[in-house]
């Protein structure tokens, strides 16, 4: 038998990994199915070390249409570049390996992971960290795995492990966790306000529930991995440099430049201090081998100055511009900076800036997304965008990297949950982050502003919300949780955990470790201070916008919604949408649903109330005893047609016109004429008959119409009287027998059917006789 599978139990469904079947030619490879999602993952590595001073890994997430039975909807029929979901997916695999290969390691390495087989119901996003562990594992790549992931959901306050895609929608948290035996690794959260505390018990959770995953991987590993290769880490040279250089750097005055509040200024005089302590090793910069020597001192420069900073941190509670491990920095926040845009604000905390904008659209504006959950929409988008001005760099501008998609998704996730339902607020509505500076925490501060912008604009959240980045230093067993991290932090530190939330909970949270992992004690203290932190940036916030403005922004369109009886949505339509194209000329975007629900969108409100007001008059259905000041549009020998609204006229029988009997219409009223006119009866064809109210109760009424299909004894009745046999063509005379057709009531009989209904009572367009 070719491959050897290997199977353990995940939520009450089997999970196997399959390896050596598929790929054979790769490192590792293996197949990994749950339901019937079905993923191939496979690892390689380059032979030799790259010159690159970074991990040069990469994680591609492959989705394959054929993997739903689909095929692309794209010009060429093929799949093209990963959609923003594949991106995403590919970064929470990127995120649980990332920190386990060793120190030193620069060969390329890449890992790939394929949906060949997706249910719609088993999400293959944490399937693939899954993949990646085992096909790690099993391969000749050095990592220290294995690790696991699982996704955890809250249904009807249960926890629930690899939730469907239909119970997602139930469930109050999406919670992706990864982790190894010991530790937790990676989170990803959105949540509808939840507590610190159900946040920690629900990844609690999740560390148990991935440990016979583990336990399956290690197990391949056993029976199946392959012995890892050797490598030699480069850059070793410069250990033995440290001790001496920190002790010149601490001489020539490192701790007062780290510890400067700007960071040009900061990182001036720590280049000032390197620059010095390079100066006595290498004299001449252009002597022979000069270039090498001083690549070696700066790397170890570099570690100095990570150890330095740490040390400060851990032992002093002072970090690199100044503050204690709590404190927030300076924050300043202005609202509405720009004049045309429909929602703005500017939040600024120390040297991070963005600039939030909203504008809002309509159902016409939201994005569609073709993916292997099919066509779906979303009324909801936030870009974020990270030009290289906000780093003081200068690069070379593209698409949109993973990097601002990630962050873009979490702010989103952030404030998703906070947003009020389409019906309540029936835009679709844009938020865009321009991170204008950039010093840590800038998809934090995306979310401030996103917000502040969403509050100008008078978009009714049901709270505000903000977020911050917590940071963490662990040396031997001592650790510190800063708040509000600076970008050097970040680099330097063992944790990256940002928390997004309102003064109620949490609504978004995302946790990279650097290190081994961290315990369930150390979130519970670093989610405590991020609420403390969370909770002073939302007072500084409600100093400037405490609730979303009462009105619009005066800039923003106006939606004018009301509803029609779905019978009459042709009218609105007309023939081939000429009806909805003049409306739509008046200024205003028009929105027809199946249940009759209309949307008018338009920048200009009176444009939008006119538009109104004429599907009213289109639709408008008349009721009897209602009175109209009408309009003479049709005079006939037997009463007068009057316009009561845009497309409804009614008869005025001459009957009923006057007091006294006139021998013609035309002797009482003409075309144009405006009178007062009561509705006095509707037939179920829809035929109004009138009557001019001060007249009622002195005239005899009009005897009313006959429904339709109504027979009066087998004589035609009505004004008219019974019909006649005889015409002034004189009596009809008989028809052969074999000449007359069959009437069609006969026909009808024949086939079983019902007779038709008698020929319909006169209408109003039928003259009477008098």
């Amino acid at each position: 038998m070719i491959g050897k599978t290997f199977t353990t139990m995940l939520g009450g469904k089997e999970l196997s990994i399959e390896t050596g079947k598929l790929a054979k030619l790769v490192s590792g490879s293996v197949t990994v199915r749950y339901g019937d999602t079905v993923l191939l993952v496979t690892a390689q590595a380059s032979d030799t070390q790259s010159k690159l001073d970074f991990l040069p890994l990469t994680v591609e997430f492959e989705e394959r249409h054929y993997a739903v039975g689909k095929i692309p909807g794209s010009f060429h029929r093929r799949e093209g570049r990963p959609g923003e979901k594949a991106i995403l997916s590919a970064r929470i695999t990127d995120r649980q390996i990332r920190p386990l290969f060793p120190k030193g390691y620069r060969h390329e390495t890449q890992v790939i992971i394929t949906v060949l087989s997706a249910d719609g119901q088993n999400l293959p996003d944490v399937l693939g960290p899954i993949g990646a562990s085992a096909a790690l594992s099993v391969s000749d790549i050095p990592w220290a795995g294995p690790t696991a992931c699982v996704r955890v959901g809250q249904v009807d306050g249960t926890f629930v492990v690899n939730p469907t895609a239909e119970q997602l929608t139930r469930s109050r948290m999406d919670l992706v966790v990864a982790g190894t035996r010991d530790a937790v690794m990676m989170v990803e959260c959105g949540a509808q306000t939840v507590g610190e505390e159900e946040i920690v018990s629900a990844i609690e959770f999740a560390h148990a529930q991935m440990q016979p995953i583990i336990d399956l991987i290690e197990q391949m590993r056993a029976e199946v991995g392959q012995e890892k290769f050797n490598f030699v880490a480069e850059g070793d040279l410069t250990v033995d440099l440290v001790p001496e250089l920190a002790e010149k750097a601490r001489a020539g005055g490192l701790r007062g430049a780290l510890l400067t509040v700007k960071k040009k200024d900061r990182s001036a005089r720590t280049k000032a201090v390197r620059d010095a302590i390079i100066a006595e090793y290498v004299p001449d910069a252009e002597a022979e081998g000069a270039a090498e020597r001083i690549t070696a001192l700066k790397n170890a420069y570099a570690k100095v100055e990570k150890q330095e900073l740490r040390r400060l941190i851990l032992e002093e509670d002072l970090r690199a511009d100044g503050r204690d491990s709590k404190t927030v920095r300076p924050i300043w926040i202005e609202a509405r900076p720009l004049p045309r845009a429909h929602g703005s604000a500017i939040f600024t905390r120390g040297e991070t800036q963005v600039l939030g904008i909203t504008t809002l659209g309509t159902e016409r504006d939201e994005i569609l997304i073709d993916d292997l959950t099919g066509e779906t929409g979303d009324k909801f988008l936030l870009h974020y965008n990270f030009p290289p001005y906000s780093t003081g760099e200068v690069k070379r501008m593209g698409g949109q990297s993973r990097r601002e998609i990630g962050h873009g998704n979490l702010a989103k996730r952030a404030i998703r949950a906070v947003l009020p339902s389409f019906e309540e607020f029936p835009y679709v509505i844009r938020v865009v982050g321009e991170v204008l500076e950039s010093n840590g925490s800038s998809s934090m501060a995306t979310v401030c502003a996103g917000t502040l912008s969403l509050m100008d604009a008078g978009v009714p959240l049901k709270a505000p919300v903000a977020g911050v980045a917590m940071g963490l230093v662990m040396e031997e067993g001592r650790y510190r949780i800063l708040t509000d991290i600076l970008g050097l932090e970040d680099a330097l530190g063992d944790m990256d955990f940002k928390v997004c939330g309102s003064a109620e909970g949490v609504t978004a949270l995302q946790m990279d470790i650097k290190v081994g992992g961290i315990t369930p004690q150390v979130m519970r203290e670093a989610l405590a201070q991020a609420r403390e932190g969370r909770l002073h940036i939302l007072g500084k916030m409600s100093e400037v916008l405490s609730a979303p403005r009462a009105e619009l922004s005066p800039t923003a369109p106006r939606i004018v919604s009301l509803k029609i009886n779905p019978e009459l949505i042709g009218k609105v339509i007309g023939p081939g949408g000429k009806q909805v194209r003049e409306l739509e000329a008046m200024g205003a975007q028009v929105t027809i649903e199946e249940d009759g629900s209309i949307r008018i969108f338009s920048a200009d409100g009176q444009a939008a109330e006119a538009v109104k007001a004429r599907i009213e008059g289109l639709t408008r259905e008349a009721k009897v005893g209602e009175e109209f000041e009408g309009t003479v549009v049709k005079t006939a020998p037997f009463g007068a047609f009057v316009n009561l609204f845009p497309g409804q006229d009614g008869m005025l029988h001459i009957s009923q016109i006057s007091e006294e009997r006139i021998s013609a219409v035309e002797d009482a009223l003409n075309v144009g004429d405006k009178l007062r006119v009561k509705i006095v009866n509707i037939d179920d064809r829809g035929k109004i008959d009138l009557i001019r109210p001060e007249l009622e109760g002195k005239i005899a009424p009009r005897e009313p119409r006959a429904p339709r299909g109504s027979d009066r004894g087998g004589e035609r009745g009505g004004d008219r009287g019974p019909r006649r046999e005889f015409g002034d063509r004189g009596p009809r005379g008989p028809r052969p027998e074999g000449d007359r057709p069959p009437r069609q009531d006969e026909n009808r009989r024949e086939e079983g059917e019902r007779p038709a209904a008698p020929a319909p009572a006169p209408t109003s367009e039928t003259p009477r006789e008098e």
